[in-house]
């Protein structure tokens, strides 16, 4: 099987294994990870999930194979979003869906054209330093139908993501992390080891609470300034007991001085 699951206690690796393609997606890959993330956000064990590419490839995006057998538009519908109802599977596969926990894309070799949107998808970047993004699919006249055009703009800005967009040039790991588009850059080999390490970390937190900071910051994009407060306000402060008890942790040692090593 292409798409697999390695599990080591709250963290879920979901890894792409087809290294023959450059992991590029077929619509079986597709649906086998969106399945796998439904199962991930699902399961009350799972906090974190790391999504790697086998092989030193994160996703060469679309299988442009398959695409040529495809016959028109009409190959399209099953991905249509029907008018009030929530939206289908994605031609990649779980780019549509807004998981409840954090996910975090080890990014090896190229993420470019729709497995570029899939790392946008992500919650937090970690690339190679040889790694590189691109909206590859620009030479070829196919759109960006998994995200792209909305998640790209929140991270870098406007007009660094029309730059990218617009020319499909090649981003490496360096150029990413100075405007945005990734959180690190690890040496060759280690996007894995480090983005499950970060999954860890964030994994020993607190849940309830990271998870309603973490749905603040996705739910307030294009609110005005009062109504987004407010939102915050009301989806978290059911925590604020729970941090009362964690403030007593804290005045009675624990977390001294920045150290998150013992909470």
């Amino acid at each position: 099987m292409n798409t697999r699951i390695e599990k080591d206690g709250p963290v879920w690796t979901v890894i792409h294994a087809r290294p023959e393609a450059r992991n590029a997606m077929t619509p079986e890959n597709a649906a086998a990870f969106y399945e796998a993330f439904q199962a991930f956000d699902a399961d009350d064990t799972a906090r974190v999930a790391v999504f790697w590419g086998e092989g030193g490839a994160f996703c060469a995006g679309w299988d442009l194979k398959h695409a040529a057998s495809l016959a028109g538009a009409e190959a399209l519908e099953p991905y249509d979003f029907p008018p009030d109802a929530a939206p289908p599977m994605a031609p990649m596969g779980p780019s549509r869906l807004e998981v409840s926990k954090p996910v975090i894309a080890a990014v090896s070799g190229p993420a470019v054209a729709g497995g570029m949107e899939l790392a946008l998808w992500c919650d937090i970047r970690v690339m190679e330093e040889t790694a590189f993004m691109g909206i590859y699919c620009r030479r070829w006249g196919v759109p960006l139908i998994d995200g792209g055009t909305v998640r790209l703009p929140r991270l870098v800005g406007e007009g660094r993501a029309m730059d990218l967009i617009l020319t499909g040039r090649r981003v490496d790991a360096e150029e990413a992390l100075r405007i945005g588009l990734c959180e690190y850059v690890v040496p060759a080999g280690n996007a894995r080891a480090r983005a499950e390490a970060l999954a860890h970390d964030i994994a020993r937190f607190p849940q309830n609470c990271m998870r309603a900071d973490r749905r603040s910051v996705q739910a307030q994009h294009g609110l005005p300034l009062r109504d987004a407060l407010r939102q915050e306000w009301q989806g978290s402060k059911g925590e604020v007991a729970r941090g009362i008890e964690g403030a007593s942790r804290f005045a009675g040692g624990k977390g001294r001085g920045g150290d998150f090593s013992d909470i």
